[in-house]
């Protein structure tokens, strides 16, 4: 029985702290139409309602995707909408849900199309990376608007 519950513990922490690993090699991001394998650490994803997962060059544009749900399936992007969203730490590379998870603003680091959202499964993680890299704020997964997204993009 200890094996039993030791094995099904060991299958659920490596299902929930895995990276996000590529789906399709040839795929572009939904919103910027970038070429997703070419910017691993970045890499973000969403679930529909209908099952179907769907892979982001970066939060910057999987937050343009799940502000703007409608325009996107509006012109076939997407065919339902998004159920969950997940993001990887940068730092570590673990799979997160996007909605429990922190974000740095103004750092030095660029995204894959300019400034952008830098992930990270905890506030430790963030202020750690803020002092190697600058940034302006951490703020979690509420704090973030469109109008905040709007401005990353200009």
């Amino acid at each position: 029985m200890k094996k039993f519950i030791l094995v099904i513990c060991l299958v659920v922490v490596s299902v929930f702290s895995a990276e996000i690993k590529l789906l399709d090699n040839n795929a572009s991001d939904f919103a910027y139409q970038l070429p997703l394998k070419k910017y691993p650490k970045f890499l973000c994803e969403a679930t529909l309602e209908n099952g179907k997962v769907i892979q982001f060059v970066s939060v910057k544009a999987m937050m343009q995707v799940y502000f703007h749900q409608e325009y996107f399936m509006k012109h076939k992007f997407i065919d339902a909408k998004i159920k969950d969203i997940y993001i990887q730490d940068y730092l570590n590379k673990t799979k997160k849900d996007a909605k429990r998870s922190v974000y740095v603003f103004g750092s030095r680091v660029v995204g894959p199309h300019g400034d952008d959202l830098i992930p990270f499964k905890d506030n430790y993680s963030a202020n750690l990376f803020k002092l190697k890299y600058g940034g302006t704020k951490v703020m979690p997964f509420d704090k973030i608007t469109i109008g905040l997204i709007r401005y990353l993009d200009m």
